[in-house]
């Protein structure tokens, strides 16, 4: 399924205490190729393959979905690190923050995304005080990047 992906993200520090609090997933991810961008991902027990074009804030996205046989026999032939994480579902009306606690390759990084309905949402926003620097542009931090650590 075709869509476009607009989000703005956020290096957190200090991420809330009662993360538990909020539902979560477990995320395993990994790319067969980071330009363009390819990935596979499981989520819980949901398995996809996607394609994202170029871009920081705003990208095209495709999603298929998969068996959990064709994501273990694509695992085995991704390009660079497994990423292992846990992502919090937190709302803030009308948005869910989307806060990952990344367990591999970079263990106790916390990284924030917000996703919007449109551009001039995502310029307009502005994030709670516990998010920390603005990471949107930098694609040090874009999941792809942060597989070849």
């Amino acid at each position: 399924m075709k869509s476009y992906e607009i989000e703005r993200k956020y290096l957190i520090q200090n991420p809330p205490a009662d993360l538990s609090s909020y539902p979560c997933h477990e995320i395993e991810q990994g790319y067969l190729c980071t330009d363009p961008v390819v990935r596979i991902r499981r989520q819980d027990d949901d398995y996809y393959l996607t394609y994202k074009s170029k871009g920081l804030m705003v990208r095209e996205e495709y999603n298929l979905p998969l068996t959990r046989e064709a994501y273990e026999h694509l695992k085995a032939k991704i390009d660079g690190r497994l990423i292992s994480k846990r992502r919090y579902l937190i709302p803030l009306p009308p948005y869910t923050i989307e806060l990952d606690h990344f367990f591999s390759p970079k263990e106790g990084l916390f990284l924030a995304e917000v996703e919007f309905p449109t551009k001039e949402e995502a310029l307009a926003f502005l994030p709670p005080r516990w998010f920390g620097e603005d990471v949107t542009e930098s694609p040090l931090y874009h999941n792809s990047h942060l597989s070849k650590l």
